[in-house]
């Protein structure tokens, strides 16, 4: 194989191997690794509200310097509630580290 224009073709491999490194690059980056949550489980007293529980959760390390209504949020989503509305005794689970 003669190569007639050099400049071509040195662009043309420059430009091969800047694909090949930029997709090795996104590849390489990507986690397929599971990171499992730990939870505790925490049961709702008289008075308590989703407001209350998620103050006294922001004095933990999982939740450090996170606004309330994530956390709130994530109580939710964690526990499966549609609403607001928890009562004596309900028991809701809460990751920690």
């Amino acid at each position: 194989m003669k190569i007639i224009n050099l400049k071509k073709f040195i662009r043309g491999v420059v430009l091969i191997f800047l694909i090949i490194f930029g997709i090795s690059l996104f590849i390489t980056h990507s986690s397929y690794s599971y990171n499992s949550k730990k939870y505790i489980s925490i049961y709702v007293a008289k008075g308590d509200t989703l407001w209350s529980i998620a103050t006294d959760l922001k004095n933990t390390n999982y939740y450090k310097e996170k606004d309330i209504r994530y956390i709130i949020s994530d109580i939710k989503e964690i526990n499966n509630l549609k609403n607001s509305n928890i009562s004596d005794g309900d028991k809701l689970l809460v990751p920690t580290i």
